[in-house]
């Protein structure tokens, strides 16, 4: 989506001086993490690439800087009875840090799916300063009964991205990179969008501090709420999401980090859960780097403006590395589908002898895998159906498979666009 260029309002952005202040205040709590140089994806995109690896930071997302600086400056009467937070996994955990390092107690609702590894890191900063609370599907409804809460027991809520002072404190991540940039220009700046916040922050920031930067903002495809709500000029909210990329799938954007948002990003992305997944592998693979899904979309959303990148100073913001190791095997079979090397079909094979035999060796290429197979002999039947997976060596291999499926009279049909067979069979 290229969006119309609109002066920033100054009124609207995060004053500097207020990330001044925020920057200091977390000082010695959240880590100053590296602004580096990425070899690989630099010869790869024929760019300059930085990655900012807020996935060194103390929680491992740079979620600690916005809960800290927004609990920390709560007036005692906010704190009297406590604090409480909704989250998906990062905010609670910087949010959970910030409750131990000030002393306040606080309630953490997830989302009942959070990965395991997120919850126990909560449990870890928070120690007895944290109770969690699992609810709900997704954040919203884990917002929602966390909102109830706090009205019932007067606890200060800490909004995980619509609010000035959580802003704020992203926007600090957006001081240092600029600080720490030290070869000429920075061109473009790439920035994970989910709630807003974040971007919201760094951008009001660069918009500062060096308005000739380009501000590219990446969504994932499956949860466009920041895309919506651009294309419509208010915010949306989304009847259903794809949870995958959990720390930036939300159902509605903050209505504060849009106002900045709309004014602020010069350019707003979708990327495909499955190149996203893709990511995650190759920055594993080249650069033993561990994001999650929210933390490499940046890093995933290069591939969309190629050409416009060339030579030039890019900054991806890696927001995070708390990823569920779990979760490797949903991350492999993603990609593979996305990148069109792994191929699920509904095959309808004779029922005699030697059927399965003939396929492999009259269909299946050298290099193709059968790497699922569910079949069950039906009795007085002349064919029956089996659940046929793939793996193909190349994306091309695909279209021979097919041809030769084709010549053979072969009847099948292909799952992998088929959403409600493919959840069901596979």
């Amino acid at each position: 989506m290229k969006l119309r260029t609109i002066a920033p309002n100054s009124t609207q952005l995060i004053e500097l001086s207020e990330i001044e202040k925020a920057y200091h205040r977390i000082k010695g709590v959240a880590r100053k993490t590296p602004l580096e140089r990425n070899d690989w994806l630099s010869k790869k995109f024929e760019a300059n690439i930085y990655l900012k690896r807020e996935d060194l930071q103390v929680v491992r997302s740079y979620k600690i800087r916005g809960a800290y600086n927004n609990i920390a400056t709560c007036t005692e009467r906010q704190l009297a009875n406590g604090v409480v937070c909704a989250s998906a996994g990062n905010h609670a955990q910087g949010f959970a840090f910030a409750c131990k390092a000030l002393k306040v107690q606080g309630k953490v609702f997830m989302p009942v799916t959070t990965p395991g590894q997120k919850i126990e890191k909560v449990r870890t900063f928070g120690e007895e300063y944290v109770e969690i609370i699992l609810v709900g599907d997704t954040y919203d409804e884990a917002y929602r009964e966390a909102i109830k809460i706090s009205d019932k027991e007067n606890l200060h809520f800490i909004h995980p991205f619509s609010d000035r002072a959580t802003i704020t404190g992203q926007a600090t991540v957006g001081k240092e990179i600029f600080d720490q940039f030290e070869d000429g220009n920075i061109d473009y700046l790439l920035l994970p969008v989910g709630g807003g916040g974040l971007a919201a922050g760094v951008g009001s920031y660069s918009k500062q501090v060096s308005p000739s930067t380009k501000i590219i903002g990446l969504e994932p495809e499956g949860a466009p709420a920041m895309y919506n709500a651009l294309s419509e000029g208010k915010v949306v909210r989304l009847e259903k999401i794809d949870r995958f990329v959990d720390g930036a799938a939300v159902q509605e954007v903050g209505d504060y980090p849009f106002t900045i948002c709309k004014t602020i990003l010069d350019d707003l992305l979708l990327v495909p859960e499955g190149r996203i997944c893709s990511y995650i592998l190759d920055m594993y693979n080249h650069e033993a780097i561990v994001v999650e899904p929210a933390g490499v979309i940046s890093i995933a959303g290069l591939e969309h403006c190629r050409e416009e990148i060339k030579g030039k100073n890019i900054v991806c913001l890696v927001s995070g590395g708390n990823n569920d190791i779990t979760r490797t095997e949903e991350i492999k079979e993603r990609s593979l589908l996305f990148e069109g090397l792994k191929h699920y079909f509904i095959i309808t094979f004779p029922q005699r002898a030697g059927a399965l035999r003939d396929f492999l060796n009259e269909i299946l290429g050298p290099n193709d895998d059968i790497t699922h197979f569910q079949y069950t002999k039906k009795t007085s039947r002349t064919s029956g159906p089996a659940v046929v997976g793939i793996r193909c060596a190349t994306k091309s291999d695909y279209e021979r498979l097919i041809q030769k499926m084709e010549d053979k009279h072969i009847h099948y049909e292909h799952l992998n666009n088929n959403k409600l067979l493919f959840d069901i069979l596979v």
